[in-house]
């Protein structure tokens, strides 16, 4: 039976009409409001192997097909390879989101053109496997600093959907979810950092503990304590997602879950590339400040070369402020400190905590090389770790080390301007 129509039928299908044109006008949303969606077309090109762990590869061949009909819906082309050597600094140039789906680059000119390419303001999203590590030492940058995991530390297992609270709703991936969301099956990992110390890091999900038990196998359930899941680094445009590893029955090859499965997830995907791609441009952490001078730390006390001894190795320390040639630094535009002729070193371009500074030629090296970080920390682009005053003490004498960045009061130095 046809409906009736009444009088004022044609006022309101005229409106339903100009709500859709509004609509349709409105789908760049203005600044401020939650959506992220980017204002222009834009690219992403997405790096995998594809050789390990048939969880992963099943992810991958999803991420492959999901990725390019999202895509054709919300303004963005997908490129995916397993050749890592396009990422390179040319070829970065061409996209504005790179994707890492279950792995990170090993090689030294792959490493440094991507770290020079978020640096530079380009996004990025990680997941899963692409932060697995088992010593953060072979890449520190990108696992203490970037990523600021450290090292992985446990999984649940078998693979579960989970209930992800959502941490903050400020950011555009995270604006228009609900406090809490069900997240698609995954294996979940946990690592040796507390993301929640790390005042570079802004976790935008994580296991709400309504979920626990999390996992199948008894031997590896988490019972209890705090999980991230979604996080952001605070100096570069990116996200990390700990989700990528789909249900398998690994005798007949067949998956069981999808990684795509929830919508909510999803949401948090799609918004989190617009928000990559087009949310302005971000500031990378800024290199030392030229100039001569004192460098002052903890207890008021200064970087001090001991015995103002200019040989190889000679330990730099704490001590009292007095204005002497072991005590000036000249603050390089390579990142480089220089006292006596010789550079601020970390011994043996360790990496590890606890690894003492020295003078030393200066030799270009990372381990020569400090960027400011956030509450004036000193941050070595060897290691990703601060300079330290070892205890902490402020006693003349004490030794500097690199440690985990936590931004206390023995790792803030006032550099010369």
């Amino acid at each position: 039976m046809a409906p009736i129509r009444s009088a004022s039928t044609p006022g309101r299908t005229l409106w339903g009409l100009l709500a859709l044109v509004a609509l349709l006008l409105g789908l760049v949303a203005a600044p401020g409001s939650g959506t992220a969606r980017a204002a222009t077309p834009f690219k992403v090109i997405a790096f995998y192997d594809g050789t390990y762990d048939a969880a992963h590869i099943s992810f991958d061949h999803e991420a492959n097909q999901w990725f390019p009909q999202q895509g054709a819906a919300n303004g963005f082309t997908y490129t995916s390879t397993t050749d890592w050597s396009q990422l390179n600094t040319a070829n970065l140039k061409n996209y504005q989101v790179v994707l890492f789906l279950d792995d990170a680059p090993h090689t030294a000119a792959q490493q440094t053109a991507f770290q020079q390419y978020v640096q530079g303001g380009g996004g990025w999203m990680g997941f899963h496997v692409s932060a697995f590590n088992t010593d953060p030492s072979t890449w520190p940058w990108y696992y203490n600093t970037f990523l600021g995991t450290g090292a992985f530390q446990t999984n649940s297992w078998g693979p579960t959907s989970e209930t992800l609270k959502i941490e903050d709703h400020s950011n555009p991936a995270t604006a228009s979810l609900p406090a809490t969301i069900t997240s698609s099956v995954s294996e979940w990992y946990s690592w040796t950092n507390d993301l929640r110390q790390n005042p570079n890091i802004d976790i935008l999900a994580s296991i709400d503990p309504s979920s626990f038990p999390v996992g199948t196998d008894p031997n590896q359930t988490w019972y209890s304590g705090y999980y991230p899941i979604v996080w952001t680094n605070r100096n570069y445009r990116m996200i990390y997602a700990n989700f990528g590893h789909n249900a398998m029955d690994y005798a007949t090859n067949t998956t069981l879950s999808s990684t795509f499965a929830s919508p909510a997830q999803n949401s948090l995907v799609l918004n989190g590339l617009k928000w990559l791609a087009g949310a302005g441009t971000v500031t990378p952490p800024p290199p030392p400040p030229t100039g001569t001078g004192p460098i002052t730390g903890y207890g008021s006390k200064c970087v001090d070369v001991a015995a103002a001894n200019s040989a190889n190795g000679t330990a730099v320390q704490l001590y009292d402020c007095n204005g002497t040639a072991a005590q000036t630094w000249t603050v390089g535009t390579d990142g480089s400190l220089q006292a006596l002729g010789k550079c601020l070193d970390v011994t043996a371009a360790g990496t590890a905590n606890g690894t003492k500074v020295q003078l030393y030629d200066c030799n270009g090296t990372n381990a020569q090389k400090w960027t400011v970080g956030s509450n004036n920390t000193l941050v070595n682009t060897g290691s990703g770790r601060c300079l330290d005053a070892t205890g902490p003490s402020s006693a003349n004498g004490t030794r500097l080390q690199i440690w985990d960045c936590s931004g206390g009061a023995n790792q803030q130095w006032h550099l010369p301007s």
